[in-house]
């Protein structure tokens, strides 16, 4: 059978130079990703024969870098284009086992929506991975509202990736924890903070008519919904078209239309069943965050699953064809 994974992440080290000196004293690079730089730079070592090992197919790869978001409004695109050139040009010895999603220049949302056209018809792009906010804003401000026409026109998605919190946040949240000074980083990111924050960004877009106003643009999240499935009936009740939002269809009738999770970094089978009870198998792609989590790790969480033969082609390859257009 096959396998398709399409939360999996690079950054490439090099890209740094590009990068003025004031904006590189501003990079703050999480003790996750520090600690995995070498894995993250690697494409056909050590990534590649893991994948062999078992048994995937193909890697949708996407920038873990957010580093664009440190330029000025007309630098960034400059660097967003290099750095998807380098990461076509490192993907193309092997185009039936990586793709790739476009790595934009956020600040400058025209620039980005030009950007992920010029990247879906020059390199075959998959669609976008933006992570987080843009400097403290939502993707349901008006001044994105560029990259979603764009990718509503070409049919593509934006998967919406957890990125590091706003300082308004971390100031209020995860500062000063325990009295000590200091960011709780795993509180903030990875234990907790950013995944609610994601799925926040998805309510965000459901109140503001944000799916209403573009009702063929399909939204990715990962890690297994970002706990929107355990809330699922709960929020469904309160985001009622008519109850102060703008959102002209039920939460469960607009996610069940456009929105998209996957599994990355949940290998457990209780958040599973809960994202299948809720938003269903055919809104359900399966993704490992490599190299955050490993190849193996997703492998061998995969062969856990008990489902129908037919479900088990929509989780493993099938969806993922279908919504990237892949195959």
């Amino acid at each position: 059978m096959k396998i398709i994974t399409i939360e999996e992440h690079v950054s490439f080290p090099e890209m740094e130079q590009h990068l003025p000196a004031e904006a590189l004293a501003r990079k703050k690079p999480s003790a996750a990703a520090a600690q995995m730089t070498p894995k993250l730079a690697d494409i056909e070592g050590e990534r590649l024969r893991t994948m062999d090992e078992c048994g995937i197919t193909m890697q949708v790869l996407s920038v873990e870098s957010t580093d664009v978001n440190l330029l000025d409004d007309h630098l960034s695109p400059k660097f967003a284009a290099a750095y998807n050139d380098k990461l076509a040009d490192n993907i193309k010895a092997h185009p039936d086992r990586f793709a790739a999603f476009a790595h934009l220049p956020m600040t400058a949302p025209a620039a980005a929506a030009d950007e992920l056209e010029r990247t879906v018809k020059t390199y075959g792009f998959k669609g976008a991975m933006i992570r987080g906010t843009t400097h403290g804003e939502f993707l349901d401000a008006p001044k994105f509202a560029p990259i979603l026409e764009r990718a509503e026109k070409l049919d593509v998605p934006i998967y919406i990736h957890p990125g590091m919190p706003p300082q308004a946040a971390i100031d209020a949240y995860y500062s000063n924890i325990g009295g000590k000074p200091g960011f709780s980083e795993a509180v903030g990111c990875y234990g907790w903070g950013w995944h609610s924050e994601t799925a926040i960004h998805v309510l965000r877009l459901l109140a503001a008519g944000t799916f209403d106003k573009y009702p063929k643009l399909n939204i990715i999240i990962g890690h297994m919904g970002e706990m929107l499935p355990m809330m699922w009936v709960r929020s469904n009740r309160v985001f009622q078209p008519g109850r102060g939002g703008e959102n002209q269809r039920s939460l469960i009738d607009t996610f069940h239309d456009q929105l998209h999770i996957t599994t990355s970094g949940l290998f457990t089978q209780p958040p599973l069943q809960i994202a299948l009870d809720t938003i269903g198998i055919d809104n359900i792609m399966f993704s490992i965050d490599y190299p955050f989590s490993t190849n193996q790790m997703g492998a061998d969480f995969l062969k856990e699953i008990n489902l129908s033969q037919e479900d088990m082609k929509k989780l493993a390859y099938k969806n993922a064809e279908r919504l990237l257009k892949l195959g």
